[in-house]
């Protein structure tokens, strides 16, 4: 299970670019790696730092967290909103670049990193994911068959804890997820978060609707929060869930449509975790099938957001959609958590 938060650094322009490298270094000998490990970040991230000087004058944004608990290794995002690639395969190759430099940037994090990935198209920017694992790559968790799941946990703005949580618990046949925001923000809402997180690994229940009443009867003393529950069942192909107060989701798939929306709204009930929550509520189940994707965030998120404006986004690793979608709808007046659950099937 992999819960950590993300330390965010606003690259407004070029002046920033020395202390934030030496700050992401700190991090990553924090999380332990060692001196080539930290050389590889410090490849990328001088890369990275160089590409937002060059591409977008406005400035950009690196995410970084550690990976795992105990921890596997380190993850780097990078976004801008530069003016994006048309082809971003090609920009990939040494020796091509639209800025007349060397060409050789995007290849050199690629090579230095354990798993990458890029999302870039015109008018829409750059988004870029590089993680580096302990050892080898041979280190990194193999993933599932059937999902994918990548997430976005970044603190409001100043503020150093994060009042968002969440949890992945694996099973044979499938996965156990738990989305939550604690009321406000800051150390309070925090604690609300990881009790019931705490609260749903420890006491784990196969129905969603029952762990939501297991953490309401667990965080009555805190401040309360907001939650989602959803189990994966990847023998049946079913997704069931339950919502309590204002987590918003969606399920999205990429069939073809002859009409309507590729979307399904995840409806939650009127309540508060811990404070009040409706008498009597119950689970939702839907079909889990090929090209479905699971989209669950808080309210640092705006709601209106359409994956439709990204072309083939939903190719890309389950981390970079929610890294798109934070980049372009985070609030940025809150805590702000983005869980993506992609199938695989």
């Amino acid at each position: 299970m992999d819960v950590n938060q993300h330390h965010r650094f606003t690259i407004p322009d070029r002046s920033f670019a020395s202390l934030t490298k030496k700050d992401i270094t700190r991090l990553a000998e924090s999380f332990a790696l060692s001196t080539t490990e930290v050389g590889k970040v410090n490849i990328i991230v001088s890369e990275l730092l160089t590409n937002l000087a060059k591409y977008s004058p406005q400035g950009g944004e690196l995410l970084v967290k550690a990976i795992g608990k105990p921890i596997r290794g380190i993850e780097i995002i990078c976004f801008d909103n530069g003016p994006g690639m048309k082809d971003p395969d090609r920009m990939l190759e040494d020796g091509v670049s639209t800025f007349g430099s060397a060409g050789e940037g995007l290849g050199a994090i690629k090579r230095q990193s354990d798993v990458f990935d890029l999302y870039s198209h015109p008018q829409v920017g750059t988004v870029i994911v590089s993680q580096v694992f302990k050892g080898s790559k041979a280190t990194a968790p193999p993933s599932s068959r059937h999902y994918e799941i990548g997430n976005i946990m970044v603190p409001k703005p100043k503020e150093v804890d994060c009042g968002d949580g969440y949890a992945v618990i694996h099973q044979e046949h499938g996965v156990y997820l738990l989305a939550l925001d604690g009321l406000g923000h800051g150390s309070h809402a925090q604690e609300a978060a990881q009790l019931a997180v705490d609260t749903f690994c420890n006491q784990p229940e196969s129905d969603p609707a029952s762990a939501l009443r297991t953490i309401h009867a667990a965080i009555k003393r805190s401040r309360g929060a907001v939650g989602f529950v959803a189990f994966i069942d990847t023998r049946r192909n079913k997704i069931t869930y339950c919502g309590i107060g204002n987590i918003a989701g969606k399920m999205y798939t990429n069939d073809n449509y002859t009409g309507g929306s590729p979307y399904k709204n995840i409806i939650s009930y009127n309540g508060i975790l811990g404070h009040n929550v409706p008498g009597s509520f119950s689970n939702q189940t839907m079909d889990w099938t090929r090209n479905n994707l699971l989209i669950v965030h808080s309210d640092g998120l705006k709601p209106r957001w359409d994956l439709s404006k990204y072309p083939n986004l939903h190719r890309h690793m389950a981390t970079t959609i929610a890294a798109v979608l934070f980049k372009d709808y985070s609030r940025h007046t809150d805590d702000t958590l983005v869980l993506v659950c992609k199938a695989k099937l």
